[in-house]
């Protein structure tokens, strides 16, 4: 009897003075001394409980989480193990089985704020990470084709030749995804004009499909002498599309050159950029306007404008119509 006494004091010495390291933010000291114990009593809940914690503490996760089932195994009734275990859990970033874990703990001890505050944590993490997630998706899979739909009867009226209109189609689809790939990685973009070269009569050595225009708006002057210059590189290069693609923080307001006041910009100070789409036939422009959501900078749908009203350049081609 006094062998068992005496032993049981050195576990409770081993047990006290881990909780003192604990305490003062020595976890490797805290669960070294857990250990200990634990070897002389093996079957101690609390032990495996308090070591869970140190571990946690020193994010070895994996070995905590043994701790913590070890506990609930020695103990089924007792809300600490599975508080122990939904902790780790959601250190772990496994928000479902954390919940479950944490209902548990609430089954058998209904009175705790402590696991009843972690519920209300880990609901509103799911939410985040179902948002973040959700979020991350719309960067990864852009699918502006989907957008663009209403886009293609308009094309093949004007354009009767199938494989003409998919090309200019496939054409701008290409041109706005990079464009919004590009954002989502920078949260900005180059000036620049892509060209639909026709593959037969352009002499590719002379005439590039992009063109940069970084210095187009910075004032009335460099503006029409861009503009001058695309019409003239749209006709040699026999082009049959072009797409403009520049951030609204280029520009200030769209439309600053026909002297058209702020109260007809619907989209306030939304970050974005615009994209106008010209074919002699056809002329087209949106705004891709941004948001930063869960740390990351998603672009939104794009937002067809009334280009007579909007336009960032006027009309690259000369106007035409198909030949019938």
């Amino acid at each position: 009897m006094a062998e068992r006494e005496g032993r049981s004091s050195s576990e409770m010495s081993l047990k006290d003075q881990g909780n003192e390291f604990f305490k003062s933010g020595k976890y490797l000291k805290a669960a070294a001394l857990y250990t200990q114990a634990i070897k002389q009593d093996p079957s101690n809940p609390t032990l495996y409980s308090n070591r869970a914690a140190a571990l946690l503490q020193l994010d070895k996760l994996n070995k905590a989480l043994d701790d913590a089932e070890m506990t609930i195994k020695l103990k089924p009734e007792w809300e600490k193990g599975y508080f122990r275990k939904g902790s780790i859990l959601e250190a772990m970033k496994r928000y479902d089985d954390a919940l479950a874990a944490f209902e548990i703990a609430l089954q058998y001890n209904p009175q705790s704020q402590e696991v009843t505050k972690k519920i209300k944590r880990i609901n509103q993490l799911m939410r985040e990470s179902k948002r973040a997630q959700e979020v991350e998706n719309m960067r990864s899979n852009v699918d502006m084709g989907k957008h663009l739909q209403a886009l293609k009867p308009e094309l093949s009226e004007k354009y009767g030749s199938e494989e003409c209109w998919k090309d200019m189609f496939a054409f701008l689809v290409e041109t706005m995804e990079t464009a919004v790939k590009s954002w989502h990685e920078t949260s900005k973009l180059d000036a620049r004009v892509y060209f639909l070269l026709d593959k037969e009569k352009t002499l590719t050595d002379k005439y590039a499909p992009i063109v940069n225009i970084d210095k187009a708006f910075e004032s009335p002057h460099t503006h029409g002498n861009c503009f001058s210059y695309l019409r003239q590189y749209a006709e040699e290069s026999f082009s049959k599309a072009a797409c403009l693609v520049t951030a609204k923080s280029s520009i200030a307001y769209p439309q600053v050159w026909k002297g058209q006041g702020s109260r007809k910009w619907k989209h306030a100070q939304n970050d974005g950029f615009f994209v106008q789409f010209e074919t002699p036939s056809l002329r087209k422009l949106w705004f891709i306007p941004s948001s930063n959501e869960k740390g990351q900078t998603l672009c939104r749908d794009p937002d067809a404008l009334d280009i007579g009203a909007h336009e960032i350049l006027p009309r690259i081609f000369k106007e035409k119509l198909p030949s019938s």
